[in-house]
């Protein structure tokens, strides 16, 4: 008797939780979904370029969160033709955070050797001081330059005139204070470049050949940077990374 007295309760409690399940599945789908329908940012670099059309679509990885990159055009035998397009901060030596002269960051002039290295030293520019990034005096043109887009985006751009029928695009990606369990932030303690780092940035690179039929591309993981900018050499290893592999998800370039 006791039994069939709590069979009622036992069911209700049976629908509580399944219901509870059920609804918990809805919010999860319904969260991937409106995540598969994010609408993508478009923008446009050198409208007054000459050569070679690309599109760059580049979708996030799960670690994405506020990332600096650079886009830029290389012969295959590596040697630098031109930027495509490089974060405004990073082309204006301008940063958010910049001045902590108050106590408190504001924007203003800061040095960021370690944030994109690799590109910076193929560009090949050298700073009074020294480094390789842009200065306020010296920055990149605002042709190559923007904001950087915080959610999946299309790049529109082109070379300036044309050039050599293959050749190579890289991007690379770096995010600050990504420590993982070997880029610790007690590694290079003394290295103000490298705290501001953490992981070094990411390489990733595709040839592109306008005679081929094969008009979209993505590109791969070739390496990564100096830790904290103090060279231009590229650093194949990239077992020690982690997150930094995901800021990116996946990076395709079409000719047009």
């Amino acid at each position: 008797m006791k039994l069939k007295r709590k069979a009622p309760l036992i069911l209700l409690l049976l629908s509580v939780i399944l219901l509870a399940i059920s609804s918990v599945y809805a919010q999860k789908k319904d969260g991937k979904k409106k995540k598969q329908t994010t609408q993508a940012e478009s923008f446009t670099t050198n409208l007054n370029g000459s050569g070679p059309q690309l599109t760059i679509t580049f979708s996030k990885g799960e670690s994405h969160n506020h990332p600096l990159m650079a886009v830029w055009v290389e012969d295959t035998a590596g040697n630098y033709i031109q930027t495509l397009y490089v974060a405004q901060s990073i082309a204006t030596g301008i940063f958010a955070r910049g001045d902590n002269s108050t106590g408190q960051w504001t924007k203003g002039e800061i040095r960021r050797p370690a944030a994109l290295p690799y590109w910076a030293h193929k560009r090949g520019v050298v700073a009074s001081d020294g480094l390789y990034m842009p200065t306020t005096d010296h920055p990149v043109p605002d042709a190559y330059s923007g904001a950087t887009p915080q959610n999946d985006f299309i790049l529109n751009t082109r070379l300036d005139k044309d050039g050599p029928k293959v050749f190579n695009v890289l991007l690379e990606i770096n995010q600050p204070w990504d420590w993982n369990d070997y880029w610790t932030n007690t590694m290079y303690m003394d290295d103000y470049d490298y705290k501001s780092s953490s992981q070094p940035a990411v390489v990733y690179r595709v040839t592109i050949d306008l005679s081929s039929s094969v008009k979209e591309v993505e590109m791969k993981v070739i390496g990564h940077s100096h830790y904290s900018g103090k060279d231009g050499q590229l650093y194949t290893d990239v077992s020690t990374l982690t997150t930094a592999l995901q800021i990116a998800g996946k990076i395709v370039v079409k000719m047009k």
